[in-house]
C-alpha cells in the first residue's frame, strides 16, 4: 500500500511533467506563430513586426554610442589649414573633441602666442566641425591626460596631421596614443601654416621699413597668388621664411560649404568685409550678424580692393584663403568669393537681402562720412542698413602690432620652426584626405 508521501510525490512529477509540456506546447505555438509573421512580412501580408518588438533588445548587444575623437593644438593664428585639419578630423568620428594649448606650454615649447588663450578658443568653438572644446590642453598628451580622455571624455581616437610634432627633447608627442592603439592620421593641408603668416608679417615688416614702395606692392601681389617667386625653390634664405604655394580647388570649396540655400521666406543678413587674417574679432560680429536672421551671407572683397583701401601690404592673405576660413565659420551660411566694394540695388535684388550690416570696429571708416563714396549708400536709402557694435575691439592691424611688438621672439621662433618645415617637405609622402 502506498503510503501519503509517495502520493504526495506521484502527484509532484505528474504537474511537472504538465507544466514542461505546457512551457513546450507554449514554445512551439509561439515560434509557428513568429515564423508565420516573418513569412506573411516577407510576401507582404500584414502590418511590421516593429511595434511587436519595440524596445527588445538581444542579450549582450549595447546600443551603439557615437564615436568621439579628439585633436589638440596650439591654434595660435588660426587659418584655414587648421579648420581643414578639424574638418578631416570630424570625418574619422561623430564628435569631435578639441583641445587647446594654454598660452604657457606654448611659450614653454615654441614660443609666445600670438593669440591668447580666450582668442583661442572663441576661434575654436565658431568651426562648424568641433562639438565640444577642452581649454588649457597639455602640448604633449601624458599618460594621467590620455586617461582622462579615454575614460572621462569618452574618446575613442587620438588625431593628428602626418607632419611630426616633436617636444623640445626630440619625443613624440603623440607616442603613448600610438603605444595604445588609439591613435589616426590625417593629410597636413599644404600652402599654409602659423608659421608661414607670422613670416609673411615679417617680411612686410622688413618691406616698410626699407622705404621701397615698389618692393611692398610686389610683396602683396605675390602674397595674393600665393607663393614668392624668391622662395619658389623652397629652400628660403637663412632668417627667411617659406611662403608655400596655396593651389585652390573646388572640392576644397565644396568641402567647406554648407550646401544649403535660404529658404523662401528667409530673412537674410548681408556683411561684407576684408576678414583678412580671420581672428575672434571677426567671429563675434558674424555671431551677432547671423542672430538678426535666417540665412547669413557674407562679401569677401578682392585682393585689389583691399590693397587699394587698406594699404599696398594688405591682404596678408589672399582671396581663397579669407574665403575658405570665413566659410568654416559656423555662423556663415554662404560667401560671395570677390563680392564687389559696393552694395548696388541689384546686387540686394539678387540674392534678396532684407538687411545690411556692419560693424562699429574697421581697419578703415573714413567711407561712412562721404556721401558719394560710401559703398552703403544704397541700402541707406532703402532703409535696410543697421550698425551693430562689434563686440570685440580687434582688427587685422591688432594681429599685425603684436608681431612687431615681438619682432625677435617671433622671428627665433620662426627661425626653429622652418627646420622642421623644411625636412616635412623633403621627406612628405602622400597621405589620403578624407
Amino acid at each position: 500500500m502506498a503510503s501519503d508521501k509517495d502520493d504526495r510525490g506521484g502527484c509532484r512529477y505528474d504537474l511537472e511533467k504538465l507544466a514542461n509540456s505546457r512551457y513546450a506546447a507554449a514554445m512551439l505555438l509561439g515560434g509557428f506563430v513568429l515564423s508565420a509573421s516573418v513569412m506573411a512580412l516577407h510576401l507582404g501580408y500584414g502590418p511590421p513586426l516593429q511595434p511587436l518588438f519595440s524596445g527588445f533588445r538581444l542579450p549582450g548587444r549595447r546600443r551603439k554610442r557615437p564615436i568621439r575623437v579628439y585633436m589638440d593644438g596650439c591654434f595660435d593664428m588660426m587659418h584655414y589649414g587648421h579648420c581643414n585639419a578639424l574638418r578631416q578630423a570630424r570625418a574619422l568620428g561623430d564628435e569631435l573633441v578639441v583641445g587647446v594649448v594654454s598660452d604657457e606650454e606654448i611659450t614653454e615649447n615654441k614660443g609666445p602666442p600670438v593669440t591668447p588663450i580666450k582668442e583661442r578658443l572663441i576661434m575654436v568653438g565658431a568651426i562648424k566641425w568641433v562639438d565640444e572644446v577642452i581649454p588649457d590642453a597639455p602640448y604633449a598628451i601624458n599618460e594621467e591626460f590620455m586617461y582622462k580622455l579615454f575614460n572621462e571624455y569618452n574618446i575613442d581616437y587620438i588625431i593628428h596631421g602626418d607632419d611630426p610634432c616633436l617636444l623640445p627633447d626630440g619625443t613624440d608627442a603623440y607616442a603613448l596614443a600610438k603605444k595604445a592603439g588609439r591613435y589616426k592620421q590625417i593629410k597636413r593641408t599644404e600652402g599654409v601654416s602659423s608659421t608661414d603668416i607670422v613670416g609673411r608679417m615679417l617680411l612686410c615688416v622688413r618691406e616698410r621699413s626699407s622705404g621701397d614702395h615698389h618692393a611692398h606692392s610686389s610683396l602683396q601681389r605675390q602674397f595674393s597668388h600665393g607663393h614668392n617667386p624668391r622662395f619658389d625653390d623652397g629652400k628660403p634664405p637663412h632668417g627667411g621664411t617659406r611662403v608655400s604655394h596655396f593651389l585652390p580647388t573646388s572640392r576644397r570649396i565644396v568641402q567647406f560649404s554648407n550646401g544649403k540655400g535660404p529658404g523662401p521666406d528667409a530673412r537674410i543678413i548681408y556683411i561684407d568685409g576684408a576678414f583678412d587674417l580671420f581672428h575672434a574679432g571677426h567671429v563675434e560680429i558674424l555671431r551677432h550678424a547671423r542672430a538678426l536672421g535666417d540665412f547669413l551671407l557674407v562679401g569677401i572683397h578682392t585682393d585689389q580692393t583691399v590693397s587699394s583701401t587698406r594699404g599696398a601690404h594688405r591682404p596678408i592673405m589672399n582671396l581663397h584663403e579669407r574665403s575658405l576660413s570665413v566659410l568654416a565659420c559656423r555662423y556663415v551660411d554662404e560667401v560671395i568669393i570677390g563680392a564687389p566694394w559696393e552694395v548696388s540695388k541689384d546686387m540686394i535684388t539678387t540674392f534678396n537681402i532684407s538687411l545690411v550690416v556692419h560693424g562699429t570696429i574697421a581697419e578703415n571708416m573714413d567711407y561712412l562720412m562721404q556721401e558719394k563714396s560710401n559703398p552703403y549708400a544704397v541700402p541707406l536709402s532703402m532703409g535696410i542698413l543697421q550698425t551693430i557694435k562689434s563686440p570685440l575691439d580687434i582688427t587685422t592691424s591688432t594681429i599685425i602690432k603684436r608681431i612687431v611688438a615681438n619682432h625677435e621672439a617671433y622671428q627665433k621662433r620662426n627661425e626653429k620652426k622652418e627646420q622642421s618645415e623644411r625636412k616635412y617637405y623633403e621627406n612628405k609622402t602622400n597621405v589620403s584626405e578624407e
